[in-house]
């Protein structure tokens, strides 16, 4: 197997939504997994996220859907916090002001043991504890 990536919401909500911009970036990073030519790490908060916005629009089956998708993704694996989760997220927004979710997510991935963060926030550049590559 490939490297390990860390992936922030965008990546799944881009292509669960066809965003015309960046769905077919996402695609081929979640095409990596699918083949195996890597293995990915995605928060559990990233959940939270992704189901807010079907779940605005009454759209509770497609929240069920998305979530099986997720839940079913070949070499991904979905984490809860722990406690070096949290000392990290804490350490990552006491020095880089990110926002809480950003943090858990950066924090998430570093755990696991990722190489790279997948985002496209360009805030989350500033982050040193881990390579950040923009979709």
């Amino acid at each position: 197997m490939g490297h390990i990536i860390g992936l922030d919401t965008c990546v799944f909500i881009y292509v669960l939504e066809a965003n015309p911009e960046y769905a077919r970036r996402a695609e081929n990073i979640l095409s990596a997994l699918e083949r195996g030519s890597a293995s990915a790490v995605f928060a559990s908060i990233g959940l939270i996220e992704i189901l807010t916005g079907p779940k605005k629009k009454n759209r509770y089956d497609l929240a069920s859907q998305y979530r099986a998708i997720i839940a079913r993704f070949p070499h991904l694996d979905v984490m809860g916090l722990t406690e070096p989760i949290i000392e990290l997220a804490s350490g990552m927004r006491a020095r880089y002001g990110i926002p809480t979710p950003d943090a858990i997510h950066l924090a998430t991935a570093i755990d696991f043991g990722a190489e790279t963060f997948i985002t496209n926030d360009k805030r989350l550049k500033k982050v040193k504890e881990i390579n950040v590559s923009l979709l």
